[in-house]
């Protein structure tokens, strides 16, 4: 089912108690961020940079250009994309920020790791770089891999609320896709390889390669324009009490790929 342009809504979010308007640069026109339930039907809205989406950053120029080297299409392009920014930053969810600035898909590149939505963010602001319309969606799961360290942190639910997606416009059509595990992570966990051809939706396989259950999705919350971060934020500290306290006073040591051998229980 396709949704009507007239469902999306737009509104002016905060951000950590500063609206965007604050934390946009001289070259960013403030712009209020667009809510779809599901996928919108125009592409109106969801072109240009903002204040997560700075593509105009020199880091992200640089980061694009090197990953679109050879492409002959549009859908070459977005392909490539993917490829670098599910690979060339390390999945992380160790280390969860809680600081607007690093959502910035300049720091994420700067840092080279991310989790589920600062890597959806820099798939969305590659694109966009590159003329392709992109969007962030948010979506719950159920993540039958994670590890123990992990789940702890999450006050023992393997629910991933709010996990992070990107949506693109490619040939009057709209395509999920999800860069977030990288390869090196998806050999440690046996985990089937999300792949994107440009054409068809890139998710979560439900099953590993040992057809064990991985991931299961339960709900999607639509598309923003923009990374709705304060939303994000709401909604760990609803879902996981105390997860932005222990995270920002001791997040857990190590790579999550080095835990694979030790997957949580349940």
């Amino acid at each position: 089912m396709r949704f009507r342009a007239a469902e999306c809504v737009t509104k002016r979010w905060q951000i950590a108690g500063k609206s965007l308007a604050k934390r946009q640069t001289e070259h960013v026109t403030e712009k209020p961020m667009i809510h779809c339930p599901k996928l919108p039907d125009s592409p109106a809205g969801f072109t240009g940079p903002t204040a997560f989406f700075d593509y105009q950053h020199p880091a992200v120029q640089q980061f694009v250009a090197r990953a679109v080297q050879g492409a002959a299409n549009e859908r070459e392009r977005a392909v490539k994309l993917f490829y670098a920014v599910r690979d060339q930053i390390r999945y992380d969810p160790y280390r969860i920020s809680f600081e607007a600035k690093a959502y910035e898909a300049s720091s994420v590149i700067q840092a080279g790791y991310g989790w589920c939505i600062p890597k959806a963010g820099l798939l969305a602001a590659c694109a966009r770089a590159v003329g392709i319309p992109a969007a962030v969606g948010l979506a719950d799961v159920v993540n039958h891999l994670t590890t123990e360290k992990l789940k702890q942190q999450m006050g023992g639910s393997n629910v991933f609320y709010d996990h992070g997606y990107t949506a693109l416009y490619l040939g009057g059509q709209w395509v999920k896709a999800v860069p977030a595990f990288n390869i090196e992570l998806c050999t440690r966990f046996g985990v089937t390889p999300t792949e994107f051809d440009g054409t068809n939706d890139a998710l979560y396989q439900p099953y590993d390669a040992l057809n064990r259950l991985h991931m299961e999705y339960l709900a999607d919350h639509g598309t923003y324009s923009d990374l709705p971060l304060q939303k994000v934020i709401d909604d760990m500290d609803r879902h996981y009490p105390g997860m932005i306290t222990r995270t920002t006073q001791a997040a857990p040591s190590g790579r999550f790929e080095d835990d694979a051998a030790k997957p949580a229980q349940g």
